[in-house]
């Protein structure tokens, strides 16, 4: 039979995500919930943990390693951060264990870029760094970690060099429910409209000063010439999408190959989107990665 090592918990801020890991790195269960930072600050981390432990019936002294937001400022506990150019090794040097907790609960750290003219930080994307390239990374690469707020990440040899935040998630969000073109969504399904989204991609990539006038007319072609309300959305999602890539790719060599973290919808749509602008791409699941990175960061922690 096999024994669980310990439990690993990517802890977002909209989202919970916990695996039950044995000795050889297998899950042995899963859990998911929407139970993130936010909603975990009202009804307690401790409590929101423990449900889910007592769910995948974890052992009382079983370890528990968590990275991403429950480590924030207004999260569980401050795991604080590692500064860039940081090495993917201090990320194991800066757990923080939970107080007051009869099992062994620790909380991984972020990364910091403490660049006055690029401010920065990320949690829990250097846990997926850390799977996707190991403690000691022996290339260079450009990553692209799509998400609420993706992140474009410089790896060079032994780490994070530079990073930057783009709010593309977010904004969809807020573009679609809060301003005049949600009424272009009304009534949309889960049909894709590939067409529609590789077209706002490269529109924006071209020209990303005009993207406010590229949003508009989402609205005003659909008031003026019809169309879907799916198109709608996927023309709002290859707009930011397309702004986003149009800035990171803007100084580097036409022949640069992207490693994608992605998993589900976002590793989809960022593959088209690469795609139509003839970018190649090296894709990483980004639940394997995190997972792997939280092994990685046990192993360390709890090697016996």
């Amino acid at each position: 039979m096999r024994e669980a090592a310990h439990v690993a918990v990517d802890w977002g801020t909209s989202s919970f995500r916990l695996w039950l890991i044995d000795r050889a790195g297998g899950v042995l269960a899963e859990r998911r919930s929407d139970e993130g930072m936010t909603v975990a600050a009202n009804s307690g981390f401790d409590a929101v943990l423990q449900s889910h432990l007592d769910a995948v019936h974890a052992v009382p002294d079983l370890p528990v390693l968590i990275c991403g937001m429950a480590g924030a400022r207004q999260g569980w506990v401050e795991a604080g951060y590692v500064d860039t150019p940081a090495r993917l090794a201090a990320i194991l040097e800066r757990t923080v264990r939970v107080p007051g907790q009869s099992r062994d609960i620790r909380i991984l750290p972020g990364i910091a870029q403490r660049d006055e003219s690029a401010p920065d930080v990320m949690r829990g994307e250097e846990t997926q760094l850390l799977g996707a390239f190991g403690v000691d990374p022996a290339d260079d690469a450009l990553v692209c970690m799509p998400g609420t707020h993706s992140k474009w990440v410089t790896v060079r040899r032994g780490g994070i060099a530079r990073f930057a935040t783009f709010m593309t998630g977010e904004l969809f969000g807020a573009v679609a429910q809060h301003t005049i073109l949600s009424h272009a969504l009304a009534g949309a399904d889960d049909a894709e409209d590939v067409a529609a989204f590789t077209a706002a991609v490269v529109a924006a990539r071209e020209d990303p000063a005009r993207a406010a006038n590229l949003l508009f007319q989402v609205r005003s072609r659909q008031l003026l010439f019809g169309g879907r309300p799916e198109a709608a959305r996927e023309t709002i999602s290859g707009t930011l999408i397309g702004m986003e890539l149009a800035a990171e790719l803007a100084a580097k060599a036409r022949d640069v190959r992207i490693t994608l973290i992605a998993s589900g919808r976002l590793a989809r749509l960022y593959g088209l989107a690469f795609g139509a602008l003839s970018v190649p791409v090296s894709p990483i699941d980004a639940d394997v990665s995190v997972r792997r990175g939280l092994a990685t960061a046990a192993d360390a922690i709890w090697a016996s």
